[in-house]
């Protein structure tokens, strides 16, 4: 397991026994009072089996941050940017943090790992999808080095409005040697 203590937090690896809970419920707040995720309904516990063993098929990473009691305080994950052999370099990756602790650094400290395991597995890009009007969001990937690549306009409707999401990318310097197939 991954550990780096900071600020009372700790940078961990999260599984689905200890935390499946949890990250639903981040999931589910962004579903409900937010266009992070451009869904309606907020999802049910067992969806989380499914989530967690299509991620370790993939060999996706799902990182937390806990504080001293082994509360999640935000989350990390990647998994296939369209899921075609030749974008097997390519990432697409989300971070949620609970709204009691937006804005204390624990989204870049998740970034940051993610970036590190992004080079470590040989990945290229990673691709942040983010709600265009999500300031903190792009200020964040712009912050980290990522590029924007293009909006999306009007692709989702919700609270009554038209969605428009911007695709964020960061060209990393692996894999040393790509191949085809």
């Amino acid at each position: 397991m991954s550990k780096a203590q900071t600020n009372n937090t700790h940078l961990i690896d999260c599984n689905e026994a200890e935390h499946a809970a949890a990250i639903l419920a981040l999931f589910n707040d962004a579903i409900v009072h937010s266009t992070a995720l451009y869904d309606y309904h907020p999802r049910p516990p067992e969806s989380m089996k499914h989530w967690f063993a299509k991620k370790q098929a993939q060999h996706c990473p799902v990182i937390g941050i806990v504080d001293d009691q082994g509360k999640l305080l935000a989350f990390a994950s990647w998994g296939a940017f369209r899921d075609y052999p030749a974008n097997k370099y390519t990432i697409e990756h989300s971070v949620y943090v609970h709204k009691d602790h937006r804005r204390q650094g624990l989204a870049k400290k998740l970034m940051d790992e993610l970036i590190i395991r992004a080079r470590a597995a040989g990945k290229h890009v990673l691709v942040g999808v983010i709600d265009a009007d999500n300031g903190g969001s792009i200020a964040l990937h712009e912050q980290l080095g990522f590029t924007h690549a293009g909006t999306l306009a009007q692709i989702g409707f919700k609270f009554g409005h038209w969605l428009n999401a911007a695709f964020y990318q960061l060209i990393l310097d692996t894999p040393d040697q790509p191949i085809d197939g």
